[in-house]
């Protein structure tokens, strides 16, 4: 079984590579990963050595790091942007766990190896023996595309059969690697306020798209001395960030993940984080609003008021 921590410490600065996540709703080939991955499901970070220095600069949304940083303060100076990273030509998005041992304990990730083509599972062998910070989490290290992990890693993971135990080498140690299930590569990119007004003058763009507000209701609903009594945005739905624990479970059954999803919020910042997860989450095409209600009130509408 998986062993998940409810808040995972941070690991020491020696940890060059440190990947945030939230886990994603899985998209399950096998049924025998069905209890692994919708436990992993409830976890909410995954540390690892294994993920390259610059794919650390876009993490995805830990519910820790947001509710620290971010419902803290509901309202951050600056402006997030984002630009869609670019494509690895393969299409693929894995679900990978693992466990690392030491370069020289080839003999008990030989031990390792042989014990789990006898049965037992890997997540409970990393639980006890990996020296990753991910062993926390059953070695889960979450969805990955490639690009994001050391070369030999990647190359042995993203060459793996679906839960196929195989085993490589990598600066870190020796690892056992096992992809547990594949889906299609998202997109996540921003887009300008003027774009979204554009987009928004089309009928139909309001039926076919998904509109999430993530600010505050504060935020949303403005001082009745202002012209406007409301800083926001025809049919986007307000889901408070503070109210994550109660909207963020039931994502996927109450939006669709195959629809275009935008997400906006004061100034796009605590939008870029929740457009991350929604990627984590499974929905394939994701639109951060650049600058957020401000800019937008800014270049586009200034009967918004701005606060």
């Amino acid at each position: 079984m998986l062993r998940v921590s409810h808040l995972t410490p941070i690991a020491p600065p020696a940890l060059s590579a440190l990947r945030l996540s939230l886990s994603p709703t899985l998209n399950l080939l096998s049924p025998s990963n069905v209890h692994k991955v919708s436990t992993f499901a409830h976890s909410q970070t995954s540390l690892s050595l294994i993920f390259r220095p610059s794919s650390l600069h876009s993490p995805s949304l830990s519910v820790k790091w947001v509710l620290q940083r971010m419902v803290g303060n509901p309202c951050p100076k600056g402006t997030a942007s984002f630009s869609a990273e670019s494509s690895s030509g393969d299409g693929r998005e894995i679900l990978v766990q693992h466990l690392l041992v030491k370069e020289d304990n080839l003999k008990l990730l030989v031990d390792l190896q042989q014990r789990v083509s006898g049965g037992e599972d890997l997540s409970d062998l990393a639980a006890e023996y990996s020296i990753c910070p991910s062993k926390q989490e059953g070695g889960m290290l979450g969805w990955v595309r490639k690009g994001q992990m050391v070369p030999e890693f990647e190359e042995a993971a993203f060459n793996a059969s679906l839960n196929k135990v195989v085993r490589c080498k990598t600066k870190f140690g020796w690892h056992l690697l096992q992809v547990l299930s594949e889906r299609e590569e998202s997109v996540l990119q921003d887009i300008q306020p003027e774009e979204l007004h554009v987009k928004m003058q089309d009928p139909s763009f309001l039926d076919e798209a998904q509109l999430i507000d993530v600010r505050e209701p504060e935020e949303v609903h403005v001082s009745p001395l202002f012209h406007r009594a409301q800083a926001s945005l025809l049919g986007f739905q307000v889901l408070p960030l503070r109210k994550f624990g109660s909207w963020g479970p039931e994502i996927t059954t109450k939006f669709n993940p195959q629809k275009d999803t935008y997400v906006m919020c004061h100034h796009g910042v605590r939008s870029l984080q929740v457009a991350k997860w929604l990627q984590t989450q499974g929905f394939k095409r994701v639109f951060n609003v650049s600058g957020g209600i401000h800019d937008y009130a800014q270049r586009v509408d200034p009967t918004i008021p701005t606060y």
